[in-house]
């Protein structure tokens, strides 16, 4: 099995690759699987990633490198067990610090059979003099870290630029691999990237499945997980705000849909405007009105609602997902500016939207004692001053 880790700052284009490296293996004859890390109580990229058919496991609650030691190991054990692919790929939120996760990865002594592939990272190019404005220090980390970087989003610069950018981000990692990238491009260029990334790709098929035996707890002989002298997502000064409502008023029409859609990011949008006039960042909604699901997202401060349109998985309710995170704003303003969106947009539209609380809200720096449910079996886990969910 090997495992792929694939970072980048939110809104770098992370869930597009991964989609689209996915349909490449997938051709390829191989198996693939795919945890995905998302801030806060509400998962969203992983509902997108199981839709195009992939095993899918996702982690809530913050970063895996700083919080979910234990969930993380969990995961990829029980993945490499019962669903034994030829390809793990893992894509950790936006501010995480992903070269953390990779090691995190290599200590598990996962056995022989079970290669780490170069760390990728993925840089919005039409982002990139923001990015350095906004979070430089955080950013220069993720990219100092990387062993292959992706310049993504190439479809969005003026041909002209793309050699300069190309020359600075090789600048700033020397060691790297640079790439260019794009999500509506998987022609030679992503076949190169594919090939930088696993290039014993066709030696995979040859391998005896991955088992592994070991027990699911750290040992005591075993090294330690490396310390990091500071938490990603405070270090990200980034404030982020994830939330869940079910919606009362029946189906809603895929139109009506992309009506309410737009006018509460475009309410959300002017609010966190407010609060930083040049942010950065992601700004996501999913509205499911049971058939169909209106997928929006903004990921810079100029930049206008991108919208996506895609069926809704069988059985599915009427739901409202948000997942905020902008730079250099408070966390409780992010939640304040989202949830007055909500409440402006809905009452407005005379539609009745109720909060879903989750079994737990999660708090930085406190103690939590707290179930985690895994396989339909309950475990209790004790680690610190972190919580986590694993999500069916």
């Amino acid at each position: 099995m090997q495992v792929i880790v694939v970072g980048g700052f939110l809104g770098s284009g992370k869930t597009t690759t991964i989609i689209n490296m996915g349909k490449y293996l997938a051709e390829k004859g191989k198996k693939v699987a795919i945890i995905v890390n998302e801030i806060g109580e509400v998962g969203i990229d992983g509902d997108v990633i199981k839709k195009f058919g992939f095993d899918t496991k996702e982690i809530t609650n913050g970063c895996i490198c700083c919080s979910l030691k234990v969930g993380l190991r969990v995961t990829v054990t029980y993945l490499a067990n019962e669903y034994k692919p030829d390809i793990l790929m893992i894509e950790p939120t936006g501010i995480a610090f992903p070269n953390i996760i990779k090691k995190e990865i290599e200590l598990m002594n996962l056995g022989e059979q079970v290669k780490i592939a170069p760390l990728v990272t993925l840089i919005d190019g039409s982002r990139f003099k923001y990015l350095m404005k906004e979070v430089k220090e955080f950013a220069m980390r993720q990219i100092i870290d990387a062993e292959i970087l992706g310049i993504n989003k190439i479809d969005l610069i003026e041909p002209i630029r793309i050699p300069i950018l190309e020359a600075s981000v090789q600048q700033l990692n020397p060691k790297s691999r640079v790439v260019l990238l794009s999500g509506k491009d998987t022609g030679e260029s992503f076949e190169n990237f594919m090939r930088l990334v696993l290039p014993d790709l066709e030696e995979l098929s040859k391998e005896a499945p991955t088992e592994i035996t070991e027990e699911i707890k750290p040992s005591k002989a075993a090294p330690s997980a490396p310390q990091e002298t500071e938490n990603s997502i405070e270090a990200s000064k980034v404030g982020s705000y994830s939330v869940e409502f079910a919606v009362e008023n029946g189906s809603l029409s895929t139109e009506v849909a992309r009506e309410l859609t737009t006018e509460l990011m475009n309410t959300i949008k002017a609010k966190v405007l407010q609060l930083n006039p040049e942010f950065i960042g992601h700004i996501k909604l999913f509205l499911d009105n049971g058939s169909e699901t209106v997928k929006q997202n903004i990921t810079i401060y100029y930049e206008e609602p991108q919208e996506d349109v895609i069926k809704s998985k069988e059985g599915a309710t009427p739901t409202l997902k948000i997942l905020s995170a902008v730079s250099n704003v408070d966390e409780e303003a992010v939640k304040a500016a989202v949830n007055n969106s909500v409440h402006e947009v809905f009452e407005r539209k005379q539609i009745k939207v109720n909060k879903i609380e989750h079994e737990h809200e999660h708090h930085e720096h406190e103690h939590h004692e707290h179930e985690h449910h895994e396989h339909e079996h309950h475990e209790k886990h004790k680690h610190g001053d972190q919580e986590e969910e694993i999500s069916e």
